[in-house]
């Protein structure tokens, strides 16, 4: 099993949202970064974890743990001109982009914040805060993993 980390804006889509839908599960669409589409369909599998980190907001964290559900699939988004992720030069016979499915899994005790992650000795190498890492999933090392489990209250 692996362990993952995949950042949304709570304004988009946040930990709540996830924990409201039906069976508590939403595909995770919308990338657009060919890093991580292949992280998906080459090394992502349903039963993994991950950290599901809020970004882009006043306080960015760590809220709780999903679960990976469904291996990737072609993203609809993709072929739609009216989403905001539309891409004109994906077809539907070559599909560019791919998403998997994540379930809610467990909350959080304590909200792991992004200040931290960084004061922690034990998280210095963790992918999410080496500078200029963008990426919307990463991966995490079971040792990165633990301590963050910790951090959180589990």
């Amino acid at each position: 099993m692996s362990h993952w980390l995949l950042k949304s804006e709570p304004d988009v889509f946040s930990f709540a949202h996830l924990k409201a839908r039906p069976k508590k599960t939403e595909p995770w669409n919308g990338v657009r970064n060919y890093q991580v589409r292949n992280m998906m369909r080459d090394a992502m599998s349903p039963g993994d974890l991950g950290f599901f980190y809020h970004s882009s907001c006043p306080v960015p964290g760590i809220a709780g743990i999903v679960k990976i559900v469904k291996e990737a699939y072609p993203d609809h988004t993709q072929f739609d001109p009216s989403s905001e992720y539309f891409d004109a030069g994906s077809r539907p016979e070559e599909p560019r982009w791919l998403m998997v499915d994540v379930k809610w899994e467990a909350d959080f005790k304590t909200f792991v914040t992004l200040d931290m992650l960084r004061a922690d000795p034990a998280l210095a190498d963790l992918l999410i805060l080496r500078r200029g890492n963008r990426l919307s999933i990463t991966s995490v090392e079971q040792a990165h993993w633990d301590r963050i489990c910790e951090l959180g209250g589990l």
